[in-house]
């Protein structure tokens, strides 16, 4: 057996990166492609490697030089009409060589696992495509298949349509080819092909002809979770460095992300906070269905959403201010309405203490080792410490602490005596038990103790991160204009303004949804609480803090779920009101997603 590589392209949209050289030349987490896929090849025991070169091939050439003489028997063919053409060109230039032995045809843009090479050696078919089901990053040609894996037909760009995406299939660009597939079917079409269309072509447009007719004999096979990419731009490289990162390194590099996990459709976020059961499929299809008119209109200023925002809540909109998520409006508040000392209790979402002058940090750290807290426990600390401000998050992030409404009223209480500006985040709040009756978002509340200031992130409990939307709410009417007038006028985006406009009609079955989550919560619990090596500590939010007592270290167990199973979790451990112990913290989502979990911890 052989391979060739086809190797010609200009690569114009990886730009500067390919400005002097060739695709697989660029480098993945500091290794080219082409050596990559060179010391692959090499594994296989193949009698010779053709690369079809074009575009600074003098570049490749040199940078192989004799490194692998002693690995394989590589042969060079030159397109030197390499920006006039496309690969059924540089594949046509090599077609006496193909028709000398088996073949892997390989493009020279992927990244993948050796495994794919051998799942492709070791089947006894000849004539093979490794294709993978479609996800919503791949680009390019598409297959469908029937139940034996027949290839039934070549889908080009021209014919792709959303609504058969459940039936699609996209090629890997690695294929093998026996000797009397080449020679009897491939190359003649090819020929044929290339005649009648021109050299500008690719080359499985010829696949696709010879899949049409009766007698193909190129049959699918479909991988199933082994890691590939095609790299054609600098995002791709970027998913790519990712993706095929190990160990902590490929942590640091997702939480360098902060989001955007849709890019790696075969991951499960454990790590970000949302309600798996809303929003229902009856409102996604309503904002579907005005999917046009909100992307090509503009959205309203802050005065309409302002107004639909406290429709939202029942609270007048004088007392509330949307942001683009509640991280817009945290760091408007934090830093221009929060001066003095400000009380924390750590271990926190850092995204407050963040925002504030270290100098002016006073932090309470509970002493136990489930980090839970009273008001009393708060009035007891803080009282003596000169705070102007004090910030809670209820239920507490991390943790899961949660104090209950009628001890908050309290607390309420004692800072207005003390002359303390209360910040209350419940963006997990519809999480807690008594959720209907939990929220401090009342008018009476708000206009009788303007030292209280809300905020709620809408992306948690309403399951929607995508649209960015938070609120803060004051009965303090002269700083809420401040912060109306310091965020942009068109801060949100129409859709998540539509959103809020339609809320209402779904409320129900919001409250419904919320109900649901607090029994999922219940049944993960007990099964979390079985493993052997996690303390999972009791929350009222949609996560648990859990020690590991046991066989691993919060990165070790982090890195582990992440690097084997496309799991991620959150290593709590690094963070310092943690004293060095092992933390993690675990969203909790659907009975399927959390069952996959579960069984994960099982087997380790």
């Amino acid at each position: 057996m052989q391979a060739i590589i086809l190797a010609a392209g200009m690569g114009k949209r990886l730009g500067e990166l390919t400005k002097d050289n060739t695709k697989c030349m660029i480098e993945v987490n500091g290794q080219k492609l082409i050596d990559r896929m060179l010391g692959q090849l090499a594994k296989l025991n193949l009698k010779r490697v053709i690369i079809v070169v074009g575009y600074q091939a003098e570049n490749l050439i040199n940078h192989l030089g004799h490194r692998y003489d002693d690995m394989l028997n590589i042969e060079f063919v030159f397109n030197p009409i390499y920006d006039k053409t496309n690969n059924i060109y540089s594949l046509a230039l090599a077609k006496e060589k193909l028709q000398e032995d088996d073949t892997l045809l390989l493009e020279s843009d992927l990244i993948f696992e050796d495994r794919m090479l051998r799942l492709l050696t070791d089947n006894p078919y000849p004539n093979l495509a490794l294709v993978a089901k479609y996800e919503t990053w791949m680009d390019g040609t598409m297959v469908r298949i029937d139940s034996e894996k027949n290839i039934v037909s070549f889908v080009p760009k021209k014919a792709f349509r959303y609504s058969d995406v459940p039936y699609y299939y996209k090629t890997c660009n690695i294929y093998k080819f026996s000797k009397e597939f080449s020679c009897n079917q491939y190359v003649p079409f090819l020929e044929a092909y290339s005649k009648a269309m021109g050299d500008n072509e690719y080359y499985e447009q010829v696949l696709r002809v010879i899949t049409a007719l009766d007698k193909s004999t190129l049959r699918a096979l479909p991988i199933t979770d082994e890691k590939w990419y095609e790299i054609d731009d600098i995002q791709d490289r970027d998913i790519a460095e990712i993706k095929f990162s190990v160990g902590t390194d490929m942590l640091k590099r997702f939480h360098q992300c902060y989001g955007g996990y849709w890019r790696f459709p075969q991951m499960k976020d454990f790590c970000y906070l949302v309600n798996p059961f809303f929003p229902t499929d009856r409102m996604k299809d309503e904002l579907r269905a005005n999917f046009d008119t909100l992307l090509t209109e503009y959205p309203s200023g802050m005065t309409v959403n302002s107004l639909l925002a406290g429709k939202y809540f029942g609270i007048r909109q004088e007392l509330v201010c949307v942001g683009n998520g509640a991280a817009e409006l945290i760091k408007c508040l934090i830093e221009n309405h929060c001066s003095g000392k400000i009380g924390f209790v750590f271990p926190t979402f850092e995204e407050y203490p963040n925002r504030t002058n270290p100098d002016n940090r006073i932090i309470f750290t509970p002493s136990n080792p489930d980090f839970s807290y009273s008001a009393h426990d708060l009035k007891q600390f803080f009282k003596d410490k000169g705070i102007r401000n004090l910030l809670i998050i209820n239920p507490d992030n991390p943790s899961g602490n949660y104090i209950p409404f009628n001890e908050l009223r309290q607390l309420i209480e004692w800072t207005a005596e003390n002359s303390i500006n209360l910040i209350v985040d419940e963006s997990f709040v519809d999480f807690t038990d008594n959720h209907a009756t939990a929220s401090l978002l009342h008018n009476d509340i708000l206009l009788s103790n303007p030292h209280l200031t809300v905020v709620k992130s809408i992306s948690k409990s309403y399951g929607v991160p995508g649209l960015r939307l938070g609120i803060v709410a004051s009965g303090n009417t002269v700083m809420m204009d401040e912060i109306r007038k310091e965020v942009a006028i068109w801060n949100i985006n129409s859709f998540a303004e539509f959103y809020m406009q339609i809320f209402n009609k779904y409320e129900k079955d919001f409250l419904e949804a919320c109900d649901k989550f607090i029994a999922e919560r219940s049944l993960f619990f007990k099964e979390l609480s079985a493993i052997t090596f996690l303390r999972v500590i009791p929350s009222q939010a949609n996560y648990f803090l859990c020690e590991i007592i046991d066989k691993y270290t919060s990165a070790q167990l982090t890195g582990k779920l992440l690097e084997e199973s496309n799991i991620l979790i959150k290593d709590c451990g690094q963070k310092s009101a943690f004293a060095g112990k092992n933390y993690i913290r675990i969203a909790i989502r659907d009975r399927e997603d959390n069952s996959k979990l579960v069984q994960k911890l099982r087997e380790l």
